[in-house]
């Protein structure tokens, strides 16, 4: 691909700046790569940092500029920005994640997105600055002790509101229901989605911008693959019997079932509480994207 665009763009560059976690590429999927531009009127350092998902310091760095001021005719190098890393993760604010999703193909089709609380890590664990740390524990915790071949979930929130890649998109997520009947639990996560949002949601309450990057992250998702937002398609942990696999929704009394995403989780986790104060936040949040996607 570098050779292709006759940039100089390293490989792991190539694979920062566009969030792939693999070296596979698939027909129709869209990469930013590094361009070379001539400034027309209007434009200002500012706009083309926008534009093209750059930065005013990046293009400067890159160019040599000691100001902000540009001329009609500049010839200018434009540097995308990088995406911060470790390994097979990728760490993003609510509007990087929104661009990557709506970047990417993918070859599994998704139904159900699940939604389930961390409890340990909790908030006592989050400094504000050890994201990749938590991720590599849970990675370690799932493969080392529950045998599964990488960590569980697709998608991590943190309470300061990020939101991180693990499990490839393209692969199920892994034992999170039926856990002594491996048949049935490859059934129901053969089309699910899982995310993990970092916190004891029995014990804590959710900060404010966490819980906007679960809503936003959710209405995005609902809108990449077609759902709207139903018990059938945004499914809490607490539905189903973590053993059997079965779903019993709000009747689990007598059945092995976890109180996750957390009985502080929008209200609580009853499929009453999803509908009356998730889905509509959701469902919400779906129509402002479509609204901000259509004017631009």
């Amino acid at each position: 691909m570098a050779q292709t665009y006759e940039t100089t763009i390293h490989i792991h560059d190539l694979k920062q700046i566009n969030g792939l976690q693999t070296d596979l590429l698939l027909i129709g999927q869209k990469l930013r790569v590094p361009i070379d531009y001539e400034v027309t009127r209007g434009d200002t350092l500012w706009k083309l940092s926008q534009t093209f998902t750059s930065s005013v310091s990046l293009i400067k760095s890159a160019n040599g500029l000691t100001t902000n001021m540009i001329y009609v005719g500049q010839k200018l190098k434009i540097p995308p920005k990088k995406l911060r890393n470790q390994g097979q993760f990728f760490l993003m604010t609510r509007e990087e994640f929104k661009d990557w999703l709506f970047n990417q193909k993918f070859t599994r089709r998704v139904g159900t997105v699940q939604q389930h609380h961390t409890y340990q890590p909790s908030y006592q664990s989050f400094n504000g600055s050890n994201h990749f740390t938590l991720m590599q524990e849970m990675k370690e915790y799932h493969v080392s002790d529950m045998k599964w071949s990488d960590i569980s979930q697709q998608l991590t929130t943190f309470p300061d509101g990020t939101v991180a890649l693990g499990r490839p998109f393209n692969t199920a997520p892994e034992g999170s229901f039926g856990l002594l009947n491996e048949v049935i639990m490859r059934e129901i996560e053969r089309n699910a989605l899982a995310i993990e949002n970092v916190g004891n949601f029995d014990a804590e309450q959710l900060t404010d911008e966490q819980k906007e990057t679960i809503i936003t992250v959710t209405a995005l998702l609902m809108l990449k693959y077609g759902l709207q937002p139903t018990v059938d398609t945004i499914t809490y942990h607490h539905w189903w019997d973590i053993n059997t696999g079965e779903r019993v929704l709000d009747a689990g009394h007598g059945h092995a079932i976890k109180t996750c995403p957390g009985t502080k989780f929008f209200g609580g986790n009853s499929t009453d509480d999803a509908k009356n104060n998730f889905y509509p936040l959701v469902d919400k949040k779906m129509y402002e994207i479509l609204a901000t996607m259509q004017s631009s």
